[in-house]
């Protein structure tokens, strides 16, 4: 899931307070004053004498459904990790899953409903939480179900699946992504991650071919493509020498056109360097191989000599 902003969630409660007090949704002048109250103690950051104003708020006007999701938030940033097991502690998380369901059902607008999903998803997928991601899937799809094109959603969904042991169901998940945006790199780096982690390098490099595809002009999705193939070479003790040659001489070949896109390309020299190095490895002829590392050792430190020029000009290398 997409990590939170407390500076996002602080402009909510501004907006949000505006609109309330504008249209007249708040009944009562003791109800508007604690929902006021609450919002500046929450853009404060005083959570504990929030979460009292928003109870407060929604005891004098239960029509403050939008309440609930800061009312939750508050809870949530009182509770500390480090102190689970502790009743006055775990009762705030108790507190925060709650008013998060409320906000989810009742709340008025969009958006809030929306972070109450996330925030309770959240809660029920962390292990310093609830650590109950059974919990989170209806939550998840209910969200795919509320906003089908946000891909994060998909992704949450598959590492539930992935956990649990369900990898049919993990990559139908990440193949129903690809189908809903085919041409969203992210889907693809998500699909080859699924299938490196599952130990399949050739649907991995499917992945990642196909990612590269719908970004010929990208250096970076080949340079991704070529680390794949060092790494396949370098660490499966089990490749014969010749299906090593093999592997390295694809990688060899997908690191130039990363270069071949961008010359400067410090990452993708380092890599370069490295497959030319194994390549020297392999090589039964001396010349070669000492050539081989030649040219290996002119990567490394033109790539060096890069990496020096970009930090002098206070520029962040390449791949960082």
């Amino acid at each position: 899931m997409r990590k939170f902003s407390n500076a996002a969630v602080c402009a909510l409660v501004v907006s949000m307070a505006m609109a309330v007090v504008g249209c007249g949704q708040v009944n009562g002048l003791k109800a508007k004053m604690a929902f006021r109250e609450a919002n500046g103690l929450y853009r404060s950051q005083d959570y504990r004498a929030a979460l009292a104003a928003y109870e407060e708020s929604i005891e004098l006007d239960p029509s403050l459904t939008d309440a609930y999701f800061f009312l939750a938030n508050s809870a949530d940033n009182l509770y500390r990790a480090v102190r689970q097991g502790e009743p006055e502690n775990d009762a705030l998380l108790t507190t925060a899953v709650e008013n998060y369901e409320k906000a989810s059902d009742l709340a008025t607008q969009p958006n809030i409903k929306k972070l109450a999903l996330e925030y309770l998803v959240s809660a029920y997928n962390s292990p310093d939480k609830m650590n109950d991601p059974g919990m989170a899937e209806p939550l998840v799809l209910r969200m795919i179900e509320m906003d089908p094109e946000e891909m994060e959603n998909y992704f949450a969904l598959a590492k539930i699946y992935e956990d649990f042991g369900d990898y049919e169901r993990a990559e139908g998940m990440l193949v129903r992504a690809q189908e809903v945006q085919p041409d969203q790199p992210t889907v693809y780096m998500q699909l080859a991650g699924y299938y490196n982690r599952a130990g399949d390098f050739e649907k991995t490099i499917e992945a990642l071919q196909q990612r590269a595809a719908i970004e010929p002009n990208n250096p970076e999705a080949y340079y991704t493509i070529a680390t794949y193939y060092w790494d396949k070479a370098y660490r499966d003790f089990r490749l014969q020498d010749a299906d090593k040659k093999e592997l390295v001489q694809t990688g060899v070949d997908m690191v130039d056109k990363a270069i071949s896109i961008k010359e400067d390309y410090d990452e993708a020299l380092v890599y370069k360097n490295l497959l030319l190095r194994l390549q020297a490895n392999l090589e039964t002829d001396r010349s070669k191989q000492l050539a081989l590392l030649k040219e290996a050792d002119e990567l490394r430190d033109r790539a060096e000599a890069l990496r020096k020029m970009k930090s002098a000009a206070g520029a962040p290398a390449a791949g960082e």
